[in-house]
């Protein structure tokens, strides 16, 4: 059942995802789909539309284009990644042997729920901000479920907000329990530079303005501000202008932001506000499968 043709020009941006995908279908069928094959003869062939019941920001229709490919079927898209859908839409066409749609729907709809939910509450976001700092990114975080970090990272960038890190090796970011070992950000920073990539970015996680203004001196990109309220940002952005620091450096805020208080966050003067929320407790969008015999 599972092929090894992908029909159409499917862009993989460079990421075995057709792996990860084929995995994931293995992982919901096992060695078969015992209720479709006990009661569906594999000659019957079938057309179904899948069918987005709520507003959203679609993401996954590639991802889910690619699961019934393997399986054998064609797909046309009828609405593109990154478009804003009202209820009861039709976002996808599937042609083939109906087992094959069957056994393939729940992993292409789990693909879609979860992509198009990041990706429609990271819009939200971004439009919420956008009229206080329009220059304000609004990132994600690496708090995804293992096997799941390209797929939920594509659909935040597809709702409009930046990726951060993909991967570990993506930049240098020396946190907290670093530096619990290491002993300060000094030497942590010159030990990053000596033994780092000179192609590779350097940002410091910091809980007090004393730390803020340490990393700023000794010369890194970013600086993350955790879990500081929205006060104490303003006050260690002032103290950093005061020294002409601030401008050397990008300014993140992470921990704790949500919907309810971004806002607050958004007016502080920071560069970029990061979320984990947008990846590990999204509301998946409500879609469905249709199917009928041809």
């Amino acid at each position: 059942m599972l092929s090894d043709d992908v029909s159409g020009s499917i862009e993989l941006s460079g990421v075995h995802i057709k792996d990860d995908i084929r995995r994931f279908i293995l992982e919901d069928l096992g060695f078969n789909d015992i209720t479709t094959h006990s009661i569906i003869d594999k000659r019957v062939l079938a057309r179904a539309k899948v069918i987005c019941n709520e507003t959203a920001i679609l993401a996954g229709l590639v991802e889910a284009s690619i699961v019934f490919s393997i399986l054998g079927c064609s797909v046309e898209f009828l609405k593109k990644d990154g478009s804003r859908v009202p209820p009861g839409t039709p976002i996808m066409s599937i042609d083939g042997p109906a087992q094959s749609i069957l056994s393939g729907e729940r992993t292409a709809l789990n693909l879609l729920m979860r992509m198009s939910g990041i990706a429609s509450a990271t819009k939200r976001l971004v439009k919420k901000i956008s009229n206080i700092h329009s220059n304000v990114r609004i990132a994600c975080t690496r708090k995804t479920a293992p096997g799941l970090r390209f797929f939920d990272k594509k659909a935040v960038e597809i709702g409009g907000g930046d990726t951060h890190r993909l991967r570990l090796d993506d930049a240098i970011l020396i946190k907290t329990n670093h530096l619990r070992l290491v002993g300060s950000i000094k030497s942590a920073v010159r030990e990053a530079k000596a033994k780092g990539s000179f192609t590779k970015k350097i940002e410091v996680e910091v809980e007090t303005r004393r730390q803020a203004i340490d990393a700023a001196e000794a010369g890194v990109d970013i600086i993350m501000l955790d879990n500081l309220e929205p006060k104490e940002i303003r006050e260690t952005l002032r103290e950093l202008e005061k020294r002409k620091l601030r401008k050397r450096v990008l300014i993140e805020a992470s921990g704790g932001i949500t919907e309810d208080n971004i806002m607050d966050y958004a007016t502080t003067g920071v560069d970029v506000i990061s979320i984990g929320a947008l990846t590990h407790s999204i509301h998946a969008i409500n879609i469905n499968l249709i199917i009928e015999k041809k």
